[in-house]
This record gives C-alpha cells, structure tokens and sequence, in this order.
C-alpha cells in the first residue's frame, strides 16, 4: 500500500507541473505573452461566476499573496475586473472581462481536446476516470482529515 501511495502522490505533483506545461504551451501557441500558466489557470477557474477572491483560496485553488499577486497582474492586463462586493464592501468581487472570457473559452476548448484525445490515443475509458476520481477523493478526503484532526 506505501508505494502505490507514494507513487500516487508524486503523480500528482508531476501531472500538476505538466498541466501547467501545456497551458504555457497553448499560451505560446496562441502568442498570449501577459500572463503565465498559473494565471491562465485561475482565469479557467473562475470562468462565468462571480468570484470573491476569498472563495479562491477557500476552495483550495490558491494560496496567501500568490492570489493576490495574480489577481493584481491579470486586473492590470485587463482579463479581470474587480469591484467591491455589495453584501461585504470588504470584499472584493472578481469577474472576467470579455478578453478573460475568450482566453478562458480557449483552455475550456483545450480541455475538451485534451479529454478526447485520452480516451481515443490513450484508450481511456470513462469508467477508469471515474474511478481515479474516486480515488483522488478519498486521498483528499484523508489529506484534509489531517489538516484539520492531526493524526
């Protein structure tokens, strides 16, 4: 059980770092110069909604002053807009501007390609990502137990 968990948990930091890889590919291929992968990232993540920035880092997408740091860089760039919240005027509310739509409209494309390509180049099923989601879940699941109820 120890190795297949180890081997599970490198996985994860490697398929991390090579997601990021292909948006700094698609970024390139598309000549999008002003933002980095991990801003492309949270432009996808964010998509249609309206987000307050604390909601980002509460769904554990993001963590301390990287967000904000991002934020700040893809507001000046012109992909976000901010204002105020009305419930919270502390609050800072983040949507896309059309530019952000369109590049988050991009990666949503990119996805849809990525995940067609897995199931007819890689023969994956939807039954084996499934069950890998499963799996993931219940290893966050455990990750989060420990974060909050320590052993």
């Amino acid at each position: 059980m120890l190795d297949a968990y180890n081997t599970i948990v490198h996985m994860l930091e490697r398929l991390h770092r090579h997601f990021l890889d292909v948006l700094r590919a698609e970024l390139r291929r598309m000549n999008v110069n002003d933002i980095n992968a991990v801003q492309a990232l949270l432009l996808s993540n964010i998509g249609d909604q309206d987000v307050v920035i604390r909601d980002l880092k509460d769904r554990g997408y993001y963590h301390g002053s990287n967000v904000s740091y991002n934020i700040k860089k893809l507001t000046e760039f012109g992909y976000i807009h901010q204002e105020r919240a009305e419930h919270d005027r502390r609050a800072t509310q983040l949507r896309l501007t059309d530019k952000g739509m369109e590049l988050c409209h991009a990666i949503r494309d990119l996805q849809n390609r990525l995940a067609e390509s897995l199931n007819t180049d890689a023969g994956a099923t939807e039954g084996e990502l499934r069950k890998a989601d499963e799996v993931l879940q219940k290893l966050e699941r455990t990750w989060t137990d420990y974060i909050r109820y320590g052993r």
